[in-house]
């Protein structure tokens, strides 16, 4: 399968729209991938107007699934949207397995690639853009860097990659330092699309729009679609009353149950599924699921933001 995006054209798609990274489905009793319940919630979540979805991402656990099971939940979503949704795949750990991730995203039909850190090690700035120069030479897809982590890129080496690869398209930050991130966009500009990627972005969605950050990755779209497509069109036409109603009726009570423990980022997604009645059982190890007692606590303020019948 070949991408229906050159990488200028999924550059732009991305910055344009909300995007969101699907949770990939576990079965209760082995946590074996569950494929017919991904594949409809694919369908469900295309539905909607998205800038792309994200399969495997941080929220789909790319750090517990095996490489076999990277490319089946990818081509389980190239597979199961409609045409025209672009689908981007991750790709991480070390430089040759990052490429490996490429390739095979490419083969699945993917539109594009989310390259995470690499695993474990720390490395400068000169190996760090190495390593996504590797990545971007692997692939004829538009490949967006996450920075975050051991792989926190200044604004001179992301200048460096995109001189020397055309179809580096994308920058995601997940550092939140407003000095950096000022940098990058001054030196850059256009050149890339930005994307904030801090866990529920939404808390900072925002003041980035000030520094040229156009999108971000929602986790809540998982189970609440239509809320999460509400504050995005609200912080994209900057109506600062409706957002911090908004973060103070859901977002920032749903950061509170969020923090209780560390790796609840991805947990509460997940807790978010089930509430809404569209679950995707367990994660995985070394994260565990929210308790039962969160879980009403959840449930009753995922409630108050469902459509309701009279």
């Amino acid at each position: 399968m070949t991408s229906s995006y050159t990488p200028s054209e999924l550059g732009r798609r991305i910055g344009s729209g909300l995007l969101s990274f699907p949770v990939t489905h576990f079965t209760a009793d082995d946590h074996s991938f569950d494929e017919g319940a991904y594949r409809d919630h694919i369908t469900r979540l295309a539905e909607y107007e998205v800038g792309g979805l994200f399969a495997a991402g941080g929220t789909g656990e790319f750090f517990s699934l095996t490489g076999a099971e990277v490319e089946r939940v990818v081509t389980a979503a190239v597979q199961s949207a409609p045409e025209g949704t672009p689908i981007l795949a991750p790709a991480g750990y070390g430089t040759r397995t990052a490429v490996a991730y490429a390739q095979a995203a490419e083969r699945a039909g993917a539109d594009g690639i989310l390259l995470f850190p690499p695993y474990l090690t720390e490395a400068g700035q000169e190996g760090l853009a190495d390593h996504v120069e590797a990545v971007c030479r692997a692939t004829s897809l538009g490949v967006i860097v996450y920075s975050r982590a051991n792989a926190v890129y200044t604004a001179p080496t992301l200048a460096r990659i995109a001189d020397r690869c055309p179809n580096l398209i994308g920058y995601k930050d997940g550092v939140g330092d407003i000095d950096a991130m000022t940098r990058i966009y001054t030196r850059l500009g256009e050149r890339l699309t930005y994307i904030g990627g801090l866990p529920t972005a939404e808390m900072f969605a925002l003041p980035y729009l000030e520094l040229g950050v156009t999108t971000y990755s929602s986790a809540i779209f998982n189970f609440l679609p239509e809320f999460a497509l509400e504050f995005y069109g609200a912080v994209r036409e900057r109506e600062h009353d409706t957002v911090i109603k908004l973060l103070d009726d859901f977002v920032l009570p749903y950061t509170e149950i969020r923090n209780r423990r560390a790796g609840y980022a991805v947990s509460i997604v997940k807790a978010g599924m089930t509430a809404v009645g569209h679950s995707a059982g367990p994660v995985r190890p070394p994260l565990t699921d929210l308790t039962q007692d969160e879980l009403a606590e959840l449930a009753a303020l995922v409630n108050d933001r469902l459509p309701h019948t009279t």
